[in-house]
Parts: C-alpha cells; sequence; structure tokens
C-alpha cells in the first residue's frame, strides 16, 4: 500500500521528467515547443469563452428560478416508483451541463441527507459515471469545428441512462 502511495505522489514529477527527457531525445526544442503550446491553448480558450459563459449562465437561472425543483417535484412521482429518489432529479439534470453545478447540487444532498445515505451513495455514484453532455458536445464540437454530430447526443444520453441506472443498483448492494 505504501509503494502505491509513493507512486501516486510521483506520478506528475515522473510524467514531466518523461516528456522533458524525451524532447531532449528527440533533439526539440522544449521550451519553445511548450510556449507554442501554452499560445494555442489560450487561443482555444478565447474560441470556447463563450459557449462556456451561456452554458453557466443558463445553469445559473435554472437554479434560481426554481425551474429544476419544480421538474423535481413534478418527475418525483414517478422516479420513486423506479427507485430513484425523486430529490436526485435536479441533479441529474444540471450534470448534463455542468460538472461544478452539479457538485454544487451533491453538496447539499450531503447535508440535507448525509454522505452515507441512499441518496447521497447515488448521487455520488451518478456524478461519477455520467458525462456532461452539453458543455462536451459544444466545447468540444466548436472547437474541432465539427458540424454533424450524427449520433453523439443520442448515445451519450443513452449512455448517461445507463450510467444512472447503474448508480441506482449499485447503492442498492452497499
Amino acid at each position: 500500500m505504501k509503494f502505491l502511495l509513493f507512486l501516486s505522489d510521483m506520478m506528475i514529477p515522473l510524467i514531466i521528467f518523461y516528456v522533458v527527457g524525451f524532447g531532449f531525445l528527440m533533439k526539440r526544442n522544449i521550451y519553445e515547443d511548450f510556449v507554442e503550446g501554452a499560445s494555442s491553448g489560450l487561443k482555444t480558450v478565447v474560441k470556447i469563452m463563450p459557449t462556456l459563459i451561456g452554458l453557466m449562465t443558463g445553469v445559473g437561472i435554472l437554479r434560481a428560478s426554481g425551474f429544476l425543483d419544480m421538474i423535481g417535484h413534478l418527475m418525483g412521482k414517478w422516479m420513486d416508483r423506479l427507485g430513484f429518489p425523486s430529490e436526485l432529479v435536479p441533479l441529474s439534470i444540471v450534470k448534463m451541463f455542468s460538472s461544478s453545478a452539479a457538485s454544487s447540487l451533491l453538496l447539499d444532498i450531503y447535508k440535507e441527507f448525509g454522505a452515507d445515505s441512499r441518496p447521497g451513495l447515488i448521487a455520488s455514484l451518478m456524478l461519477s459515471s455520467t458525462e456532461t453532455i452539453f458543455y462536451t458536445m459544444s466545447v468540444y464540437f466548436i472547437t474541432a469545428k465539427v458540424s454533424k454530430t450524427r449520433w453523439t447526443l443520442a448515445g451519450a444520453l443513452l449512455a448517461t441512462l445507463a450510467g444512472t441506472i447503474a448508480s441506482v443498483v449499485l447503492a442498492g448492494w452497499m
């Protein structure tokens, strides 16, 4: 166990030394490559910033307006019958748009029910096994200039549903 802890502490420095060493072996100007990559990264950030601001604003409006709570109450009756706590409906919706907003809702669930409660366990597992679909699609597709997404959204929604179902099943075993 101590070896694994040591290895996890040393992983990032080892990767940095590996990259620098490989650059030396390939006779590359490592600093110039780093500056070029950082410049390219900043250009990417500038390209996706409007999308990020729009998504964050939309999630903030949904939370502040009470719309998520209303959806939770409306869908809660059906979700409880399926074994999915109605309190987690807003969390599952927000997670598709913003991971940071979903983390905020997760903390609210922990405060209300406790981290070891059934809703707390399901929420923890769900956030670990689902993706921020709309954020990821908008950022990556805009950056890569993809215009035809084909079945990406349907596949991502299906994977999120599978992750959510797995979260409920796994929390039942714990």
